[in-house]
């Protein structure tokens, strides 16, 4: 079965190489990795052949949620180096931002043997840990077939994924036999991986690091001055919007401003390498767009939407918005994590599409700490109750705090797990 899966992972490459070339024409965007991508990471990476732990994880949300293992990893494990890799440019850009002390960072290499080899050789892993729901067949049965210890951390299934993973689970039983341990954010996620085929022995429930590694720092104060540069402005933050989304917000905007003539509008596309494409459809719905890299504090003014075209900067925008709502969900796109804006005390919105995060959407909305909307005049209506009602902003965002605390202890359970892999 892995040579099969290996040959057609060829055959799609095959494919889907001259359509990445021509896309990225002119930028290198998808070429500049390339030398990584197929194992070549720089000498310096580990000249001494040191013994180490590498953390694999795919894109931003990923890299956010596994920052946290780091440093309580170094502690456990001094004598190792830690290593970590992304898949994607976004997720590789707000690592070299937000994670510190690694010993390195690189670029994930494609699941063929030959490039998974050359990675293992220069890392020499006793440990590889896979964040999420990134099970590479190649990847995993190279790093086994060596010796090196696998764990999945911070598992997840979603409903929408797991019929995918049930149709392939004759090759997904043997990966899945090879990995060491499975440390999963909640039952329901763990239920369905075993039903994949993961030996039930293995698997183990300790809760979604992203509680823990929640950011409520203060937002720099430049970035505040830029955001609330017009202090009596009620502001919307609509964060991780993906396509056909922006134009559903615009609409809810228009309906609002005919209550709240003074609100504002920060847009933050899921996908850097939207920021470009935004600014038209934000025009096209009759508004003037201004990015957030050209202002100076001061300027964004009434009626203009800010476009975030920054990158790791969301949470510290959530925390100085009136509103909160988070995208990937007014569309079918299984939603994107609410904790971000839980967390800084301000009230959810979200589409019906949270199938990614089902189970802690689920829990925040029984408790009265988010609310679902469906469309552009519901998104509106809620928009207009909360910025109007100071009494329902503060009690729906007070419960989403108060939900946080109970659900932290994920990281301490999960490095307790991993040391118990290697010596």
């Amino acid at each position: 079965m892995l040579s099969i899966y290996t040959f057609l992972l060829g055959l799609g490459f095959a494919f889907a190489a001259p359509f990445f070339l021509w896309r990225g024409r002119g930028t290198n965007r998808y070429t500049a990795n390339f030398k990584e991508r197929f194992g070549a990471l720089p000498v310096y990476l580990n000249v001494d052949g040191d013994r180490s732990i590498w953390i694999h994880a795919v894109s931003v949300g990923e890299v956010l949620a596994s920052r946290i293992l780091v440093e309580p990893l170094k502690k456990r494990f001094p004598k190792h180096r830690i290593f970590l890799s992304t898949s994607t440019v976004a997720g590789n850009a707000v690592a070299r931002q937000r994670v510190h002390g690694i010993d390195g960072l690189f670029y994930a290499p494609f699941d063929f043997p030959s490039p998974v080899r050359k990675v293992l050789d220069t890392l020499r892993p006793d440990l590889l840990v896979i964040v999420e729901t990134e099970l590479w067949p190649n990847l995993i049965h190279e790093a086994s077939a060596r010796g090196t210890k696998i764990a999945l951390v911070n598992g997840r299934i979603s409903p929408r994924s797991y019929p995918r993973y049930r149709r392939i689970r004759s090759l997904l039983r043997g990966t899945l036999s090879k990995v060491d341990a499975f440390f999963m954010q909640a039952e329901p996620h763990a239920d369905r991986i075993k039903a994949m085929g993961a030996p039930a022995d293995r698997v183990k429930v300790t809760g979604n690091l992203k509680f823990d590694a929640l950011d409520t720092g203060r937002p720099k104060e430049r970035l505040a001055r830029i955001v609330l540069s017009q202090p009596a402005r009620p502001i919307v933050v609509a964060g991780s919007t993906v396509p056909g989304e922006e134009e559903i917000i615009l609409r809810a905007l228009h309906l609002a401003r005919e209550t709240v003539p003074s609100l504002g509008l920060v847009l933050a596309p899921r996908h850097p390498d939207r920021f470009a494409e935004v600014p038209a459809i934000v025009e096209a719905a009759g508004f003037r767009c201004v990015r957030r890299t050209d202002l100076e504090p001061g300027q964004w003014k009434v009626g203009d939407v800010l476009l975030l075209d920054t990158l790791g900067e969301l949470a510290s925008v959530f925390s100085l918005a009136t509103v909160g709502f988070v995208g990937g969900s007014l569309v079918p796109q299984g939603g994107h994590n609410v904790l971000e804006v839980s967390a800084s005390g301000v009230p959810v919105l979200t589409g019906p599409n949270v199938q990614n995060f089902q189970e802690i959407a689920n829990e925040f909305h029984r408790e009265g700490a988010l609310v679902f909307v469906k469309d552009a005049r519901e998104l509106a209506r809620e928009i207009v109750s909360f910025v109007t009602d100071k009494s329902r902003r503060d009690e729906v965002g007070g419960k989403g705090r108060a939900l946080i605390e109970p659900n932290r202890g994920a990281l301490g359970r999960t490095v307790d797990g991993l040391s118990g892999l290697i010596d």
